[in-house]
């Protein structure tokens, strides 16, 4: 199958397109700049050239393709809300390529938004809509683009991917603690991340494209429920700092903008994901992957 990905040089999509191209699937990129072509070109994977925020552009990489997958984000959160709204006129342009065949289309989106609290499952829809959250537009578009019958699919990613080359939330955490002096949680720290090795996510999505219905829900997610206080604990005895507590007032200015996804309670279940596509997590778990040492080289 030729397969059109976004985001195949970041650090989930580089894993992802090493995954196709090792089952067999030929690849084409999207990419915005020559760095992403030199890196899609060397990671084996044929290159076409355009924008997330150029629909046009997603158009004709669908048309060359017998497969998508949207794995690009725009992940800059001071236009959290404007991004959003790119993100869903992507979706939708890739989509209108699909209405009307068989061809599978992939969509990324998260489990920390689904069911804050509870262990969170395939089945669970969003507890909000996209005018209290902007992310959640990913759900709402591709439910629409599955209900005009689209062979569309969604793979939700933990908040916590990790592996070498992670810059996402553990990095970011590592380098708060770094500049504060101290590692910290919120509270007791007994709220819970799920989370997920990349390799282990990379290998969902080829399933996913390879298998799912359209309307599917599928979890990446290889360990339900990880306490932040955990984590705290491991970068704190690795950097040699106090692990404290921090009141949910005093987390807002020691994590900054990162407070809210430092108080998440997000467990996740992917039982129905094992069950229904044979996917089985085989990498390190995340306090593994930090015990390691890889993530405080520098």
């Amino acid at each position: 199958m030729r397969v059109f990905i976004t985001g195949g040089t970041g650090f989930i999509g580089s894993a992802i397109v090493q995954e196709l191209i090792q089952a067999g699937h030929r690849v084409l990129g999207l990419a915005r700049s020559d760095k992403a072509a030199s890196a899609l070109a060397a990671a084996g994977a044929e290159v076409h050239r355009g924008d997330l925020e150029d629909p046009d552009s997603l158009k004709r990489g669908v048309a060359a393709a017998e497969g998508v997958i949207h794995n690009g984000f725009i992940h800059d959160f001071a236009r959290f809300k404007e991004v959003c709204e790119i993100e869903r006129r992507a979706i939708e342009a890739l989509g209108a390529g699909v209405l009307g065949s068989d061809r599978p289309l992939v969509i990324t989106s998260g489990t920390a938004l689904i069911a804050p609290g509870r262990l969170a499952n395939e089945n669970d829809a969003p507890g909000v809509d996209s005018s209290v959250i902007p992310r959640v537009v990913t759900e709402e578009t591709a439910a629409s683009l599955a209900a005009r019958g689209a062979r569309v699919s969604l793979v939700r990613l933990s908040p916590s991917v990790h592996g070498e080359g992670d810059h996402g939330f553990v990095p970011t955490l590592i380098s708060i603690a770094r500049e504060k002096g101290v590692s910290a949680y919120i509270g007791d720290g007994r709220n819970r991340w799920n989370a997920v090795h990349r390799l282990d996510a990379a290998r969902l999505f080829k399933l996913a494209l390879e298998k799912a219905p359209e309307g599917t829900r599928l979890h990446a997610v290889a360990e339900e429920a990880v306490a932040f206080r955990e984590i705290a604990e491991v970068i704190g005895r690795r950097l040699n700092l106090p692990v404290v507590s921090k009141s949910p007032e005093e987390a807002v200015s020691h994590f900054g903008w990162f407070a809210p996804f430092a108080g998440l309670d997000c467990p996740a279940s992917s039982k129905l994901t094992q069950e229904r596509f044979g996917w089985r997590p085989v990498q390190p778990s995340l306090i593994a992957d930090l015990e390691s040492g890889s993530y405080f080289k520098s």
